[in-house]
């Protein structure tokens, strides 16, 4: 059954027919503050489901981490959309939703016939949500519109890599796929508020989200310096382009970051690592003169912190100004920040007798605060019972498996 009944979006319905990374993630934010979302698979499943990685002693292997983390909450039903009987389970499922959301290539909808102006059509107050790489003709027809885009795609045409980087000739892509995560928060957003709209006037309207246009709303600093100065930012390793010190600095077993660009914060630095020295130092004494002097700032300040461990300095630092270690995931679970926040959350997992851990639910709200209530479905897990919901007999079920329209 839906694992509603405790979020926000309490009553909501999604129809979710995306894949991968960007769309799932945009969906599950959904799903995380308690929205119905059906997700619709073909009948060989989400790609990511076999993607791993896997538990050693998984012999089932019906889906791994890839997919765990970004399907919980959902319920999914395997249907051949290139079938009669698979598009007609999905307009009945479109009469009864508030939103749609997939991430094919523009035109892959339109040419299955289920397009937006189609299920628009069919139920006017209907969110129709898409993510591409490079956005849909709907609401400005790019060059690249029918171009196929991933992370790396949209990190690179974003501006994003060409800020990141140990020096100004290296970029390099950010670790986190940010360039699926950013678009997929976008489209939640978008989704959300179309929502909102749709409530009132009972118009729902096409949800338009660019990969390449979400990184470079992310990156908008570069618009700005590019315009203000006529720069052309690049990548400046572990420090702010604008502000000093505000980066990383090295520790005796592994890095950590401090910000301690405002005049107060600096002074309170100096004073902590017994420099009152740097406090009144023309080169250092004003937040302009750092900026200018960085080398010697973020020099002064790691030969400090160098000869400390990440444990010293949080307890000399710690909480006295803007300060963290560096953590590694080991690091995250041992922290009790994370444990207190509900952000490591315990699931079971098809194939094994033990839970697996997952990231838990950031966006936290006091009255309805959403939560993780189900793992990740199995390939078409709630099919039958979904297809119950519609009207469908248990022979209309068998019918439509014998004819290969449902998985």
């Amino acid at each position: 059954m839906p694992a509603t009944g405790f979020g926000a979006l309490d009553g909501i319905r999604v129809i979710d027919l995306t894949l991968m990374l960007a769309g799932p993630f945009c969906t599950q934010m959904l799903a995380d503050q308690g929205a119905e979302v059906i997700k619709v698979e073909p009948l060989e499943g989400d790609g990511t489901r076999r993607s791993g990685p896997f538990r050693p002693e998984d012999k089932l292997r019906a889906f791994g981490g890839y997919y765990a983390s970004v399907n919980r909450n959902k319920r999914s039903i395997a249907l051949d959309l290139k079938t009669k009987a698979g598009k007609e389970i999905l307009l009945k499922l479109v009469d009864s939703a508030d939103a749609l959301v997939e991430n094919y290539r523009a035109g892959v909808m339109d040419r299955l016939g289920l397009g937006y102006e189609v299920l628009a059509a069919r139920n006017p107050r209907l969110v129709y949500a898409a993510i591409r790489g490079f956005g849909d003709p709907r609401t400005g027809e790019s060059p690249y519109f029918d171009w196929p885009a991933f992370d790396v795609v949209a990190q690179a045409m974003g501006g994003i890599m060409q800020i990141t980087g140990p020096d100004k000739d290296t970029p390099i892509k950010v670790g986190p796929g940010v360039g699926d995560l950013m678009p997929a928060a976008m489209c939640a957003f978008g989704i959300s508020s179309a929502m909102l709209r749709a409530a009132r006037t009972g118009k729902g309207q096409f949800v338009d989200v660019s990969m390449v246009d979400s990184i470079l709303s992310l990156c908008e600093r570069i618009m700005h310096q590019h315009s203000f100065q006529d720069a052309i930012p690049y990548p400046e390793g572990n420090r702010h382009p604008l502000i000093a010190p505000f980066g990383m600095f090295p520790a005796k077993d592994g890095w950590v970051t401090i910000a301690a660009h405002t005049d107060a914060w600096w002074g309170m630095l100096c004073k902590l690592i017994g420099r009152d020295d740097l406090i009144a130092d023309a080169r250092t004494h004003v937040a302009e003169a750092r900026v200018a002097n960085r080398d010697l700032v973020y020099g002064e300040v790691g030969k400090f912190t160098a000869q400390k461990t990440k444990a010293e300095l949080l307890a000399l630092l710690g909480g006295k100004l803007p300060f963290g270690p560096v953590y590694n995931v080991r690091d995250i679970v041992a922290d009790p920040h994370f444990a207190a926040r509900n952000m490591l959350v315990e699931v079971p997992h098809p194939g094994l007798d033990r839970t697996v851990s997952i990231a838990g639910v950031p966006v936290k709200m006091t009255d309805t605060p959403g939560k993780i209530a189900r793992r990740a479905p199995l390939l078409g897990e709630d099919t039958d019972s979904i297809l119950s919901e519609l009207g469908c007999s248990a022979g209309d079920i068998q019918g439509f498996r014998e004819a290969k329209a449902v998985g």
